[in-house]
């Protein structure tokens, strides 16, 4: 089958998929949901989405390319699971959120195909990748639409990676009880020999071809490689189910480390962010021998867990998406809180334990889903802590400026 046509047979046209924002029958008693405007997605008034416009932009999406796709699914009359919620049309057709992203998708997969064994070759996919990736945002397992934008995506960015100085590697990584996870491996251009090497650990609405930026600008400038392994429920990860034991798949790749050529296993580092944090921090804690430094952005590890207030101030996609990575697709908001709870590293009785490695962690001031506190807590914890603040404006730039500098503080503890 051809680059070309798998496009045409993943998406023929089809009205009666199930529409996304219905996959999670939640009761939720009240809703209070504030507007969330730093990178990690602003939740607007008639939009289940988050609209993660910088976020998006970081990835390497031109603006004016976001709201002409916004608009288009706007501005179609057709029928909505949710009247108030714009993207909510049902069915693979215009309108559609899949349907609008994968489309201008494979307008860059059309150029991407035009300008083969070229230098823009390599450009054009990565954008066709981006843009699959947002048709399959948030990712909730059983989104049949998503989960064909997300093939499409992933195929899009090893094709980017073909055309590009970096290689790629695609590893499988042997799990307990007959399973496997697979993770990527990004080798910065020209490696002599085995490099030292970050596992990322992804926030839940994201998959691994979302951070290639930061592999770019930011680790592989310092000589890292960068590793990730997708979110239990999510792309590469999708059969396996988020459980309390939330770094189960990450701690038996990091186990796995020296057995692959390219990493120098005695200097790994790992980056987590929102909820991948959590599963950054509880390595610290279950394998600090195999680590030499963990640092989180915006952690979700106690607050947002444990309190039912900021629960209710958060958008109603998170919502779904935490009780999609769960398995819960019929629920109420208290039996979600009581489950969520448990997830609370504090509450497992982890943070506020001495951990011996170093820690840093990034937060943004009046962050809905990350308070100070929780970066503090995480700081506190280890016998080597720091906190780093993230300027509320401009929110493009200071967000740069606290990779690399999370990026240095990395490659300090790896030396």
């Amino acid at each position: 089958m051809t680059k070309q046509n798998l496009s045409e047979s993943l998406f023929k046209p089809r009205l009666k998929q199930q529409e996304t924002s219905t996959l999670v029958k939640y009761v939720r008693l009240q809703s209070t949901a504030a507007s969330d405007r730093i990178l990690s997605g602003e939740r607007r008034e008639h939009w289940y989405r988050m609209i993660d416009w910088l976020a998006w932009i970081w990835r390497g999406i031109n603006p004016l390319e976001i709201q002409d796709v916004l608009s288009r699914i706007a501005v179609i009359d057709a029928e909505r699971s949710d009247d108030h919620l714009l993207d909510t049309v049902i069915g693979y057709r215009k309108g559609n959120w899949a349907f609008e992203w994968t489309q201008q998708a494979m307008y860059w997969q059309q150029e991407a195909l035009r300008a083969e064994q070229t230098s823009e070759a390599g450009t054009y996919w990565l954008k066709a990748a981006m843009l699959y990736s947002i048709a399959a945002y948030p990712h909730l397992r059983g989104d049949e639409l998503a989960e064909q934008a997300a093939v499409l995506a992933s195929k899009s960015y090893e094709n980017a990676a073909h055309s590009s100085d970096y290689e790629l590697k695609k590893l499988e990584f042997q799990l307990e009880g007959g399973k496997s996870v697979t993770g990527l491996l990004h080798l910065p251009p020209n490696v002599q020999e085995p490099c030292p090497t970050i596992l990322v650990c992804t926030s839940l609405d994201n998959v691994q071809s979302d951070f290639w930026r930061l592999f770019r600008d930011h680790l592989a400038p310092l000589g890292f490689a960068m590793l990730t392994v997708d979110m239990p429920a999510v792309g590469y990860s999708a059969k396996f189910k988020l459980t309390q034991d939330t770094c189960i798949l990450h701690q038996q790749v990091l186990q796995q480390l020296n057995q692959i050529p390219w990493i120098d296993h005695t200097r790994v580092g790992v980056m987590g962010f929102r909820f991948g944090a959590n599963i950054a921090v509880r390595l610290a804690y279950l394998e600090p021998q195999l680590i030499k430094g963990v640092a989180v952005i915006g952690p979700i590890v106690h607050t947002l867990l444990n309190d039912e207030k900021r629960q209710q101030n958060i958008p109603s996609m998170y919502i779904d998406v935490l009780a999609n990575r769960l398995g819960l697709y019929h629920v109420d908001e208290a039996a979600l809180r009581l489950e969520l709870s448990c997830y609370s590293l504090k509450n497992q009785g982890l943070l506020g334990r001495r951990c011996s490695v170093p820690m840093l962690s990034v937060y943004w001031k009046d962050d809905v889903f990350s308070p100070r506190e929780d970066s503090k807590l995480i700081a506190m914890s280890s016998m080597d802590g720091s906190l780093l603040a993230i300027p509320s404006m401009p929110v493009y730039s200071g967000f740069n400026k606290a990779l690399h500098e999370t990026s240095v503080w990395l490659k300090d503890k790896a030396s």
